[in-house]
C-alpha cells in the first residue's frame, strides 16, 4: 500500500497560478510526443484522490483523462456530473479516513493530486513517494505545492532525470524511522 504524488511545479514551488491556471505547463518542448513516464507511473495506481479544485479544472478538459476510479475529496460537492457516474465519486473526511475507506474497497495504491489535498496528506504523513517535475519558470505567486507541516518529513532521493533538456523530474521516497 502506498500513496503517491506525481505533479508538475514551477521553480518557485507553485502548481498553478492564483486563479488555478495551468496554461504555463503547455509550452514544454516535447518533439517525441512522449508522456515523460506518466503511463508507467499510472500502471501502478489503483485510484486517484483529488481535491474539488483539481476536479473542477479537469472538468474543463476536452475529455475525461482517467481510466482509474477517481475520488474527489469535498465537503461541499453533493455529486459528480451524470456523465462521470461510475468514474468519479465524492468522499469526505480526513486523509487517514479516506485512505482507510478506499483500502476497505481494495484500493491501496493511491495517486494523490491537488494542492490542498497533497498538503493535507503530507501534514498527516500519508505520502510515501513524491515525483515532482520542475518547469523552469517562476510564477511569483499561485497555488503552492507544499504547505506547513507539524514536523520534518525525510525523503530518500530515488532518481532525477532531465527531460528534453528542459524539465527536471525528481523521485523521492518517504524515509520513516
Amino acid at each position: 500500500m502506498a500513496n503517491y504524488v506525481y505533479i508538475a511545479a514551477s521553480l518557485d514551488g507553485y502548481i498553478a497560478t492564483v486563479d488555478g491556471g495551468i496554461d504555463w505547463l503547455e509550452d514544454a518542448p516535447n518533439p517525441s510526443g512522449g508522456d515523460f513516464g506518466f503511463a508507467d507511473f499510472i500502471c501502478q495506481i489503483d485510484a486517484l484522490v483529488m481535491g474539488r479544485g483539481t476536479f473542477e479544472k479537469v472538468l474543463e478538459f476536452d475529455h475525461w483523462p482517467y481510466t482509474h476510479p477517481v475520488f474527489v475529496v469535498s465537503n461541499s460537492l453533493g455529486s459528480v456530473p451524470e456523465h462521470l457516474e461510475g468514474k468519479a465519486s465524492i468522499v469526505s473526511g480526513s486523509p487517514s479516513e479516506v485512505v482507510k475507506e478506499l483500502a476497505a474497497e481494495g484500493l491501496e495504491n493511491l495517486y494523490i493530486d491537488g494542492g490542498k489535498v497533497i498538503q493535507s496528506f503530507l501534514k498527516d504523513d500519508l505520502i510515501d513517494e513524491l515525483i515532482v517535475t520542475r518547469f523552469p519558470k517562476l510564477l511569483g505567486s499561485g497555488i503552492p505545492l507544499f504547505g506547513e507541516l507539524d514536523g520534518i518529513l525525510d525523503f530518500f532521493h530515488v532518481s532525477t532525470e532531465v527531460l528534453e533538456n528542459y524539465l527536471v523530474k525528481s523521485h523521492y521516497r518517504r524515509e520513516r524511522s
